[in-house]
């Protein structure tokens, strides 16, 4: 026991020796990284960019409550003969009738919003109208040197109960024959948008309503929609025609 008490004592004033020595040596090569950089981090550092140059879509303007009137009696018609059979009772119900439907996801174009009184499936033409109108709405902001912003998707696939609880709610939209209890109609707001590109550029809420206005004034034009302005909901509900 003696003898490693004397080992210990011979060693230890060695060991500490070596450890300050080993610490001199790090810092020197943190030293000589910091100067083959110019003696700054190189961590990048994220900064937010200030938005101060608005830019415009020079699409001529039009009236939406004029143009988009498509009443809801048109709008049904069409949606109870190539929509589902039935409307769904419950989410249950709606899921079981999935095979005939597509789910609505998030794109680069669109961003399907935090559905409260809607599931998201669409008809599949329905759901090819919708992507359609995304890259259309995608063709026209990069054509015009905008930014490229998203749209929301607010309200897709309804079922009865939906229905009923949106009643509850006072909405005065919520008809008990509603379009989206088929599949065939989804919501589009008009006043939201969520900018992809971060550059110094950006466009004013109306004039992204007009860029998406004029998509849809395409599509109502060549028959693929209906449309119908909805100015206190704030969206344009829609409705495919195939």
């Amino acid at each position: 026991m003696e003898y490693l008490k004397d080992l210990w004592y011979k060693y230890e004033k060695h060991g500490v020796m070596v450890l300050i020595a080993l610490c001199l040596l790090l810092f020197m090569i943190i030293g000589v990284v910091k100067c083959s950089h110019g003696g700054e981090s190189q961590v990048p550092v994220q900064t937010d960019i200030i938005e101060d140059n608005l830019v415009k879509y020079p699409g001529r303007t039009f009236s939406y409550k004029d143009k988009f009137n498509d009443l809801q009696s048109r709008q049904h018609a069409v949606a109870s003969q190539i929509g589902l059979p039935r409307p769904p009772k419950d989410r249950d119900d709606a899921a079981s009738m999935k095979k005939k439907l597509r789910e609505i996801k998030t794109t680069n174009n669109y961003i399907v919003d935090s559905l409260t009184h809607s599931v998201p499936y669409l008809i599949p033409s329905a759901a090819r109208e919708l992507d359609s109108i995304g890259a259309e709405w995608a063709d026209i902001l990069a054509r015009n040197g905008l930014p490229h912003y998203r749209f929301y998707v607010t309200s897709v696939l309804r079922t009865e109960e939906d229905i009923r609880a949106l009643q509850r709610s006072g909405n005065i939209n919520s008809v008990t024959q509603s379009c989206h209890c088929y599949g065939t109609t989804f919501d589009l707001a008009y006043m939201r948008y969520d900018k992809v590109t971060r550059t110094r550029d950006y466009v004013h809420e109306d004039n992204l309503k007009l860029v998406l206005g004029q998509v849809l004034l395409n599509h109502q034009r060549a028959e693929k929609i209906y449309v119908k302005y909805e100015w206190k909901q704030s969206c344009f509900h829609i409705t495919v025609r195939h």
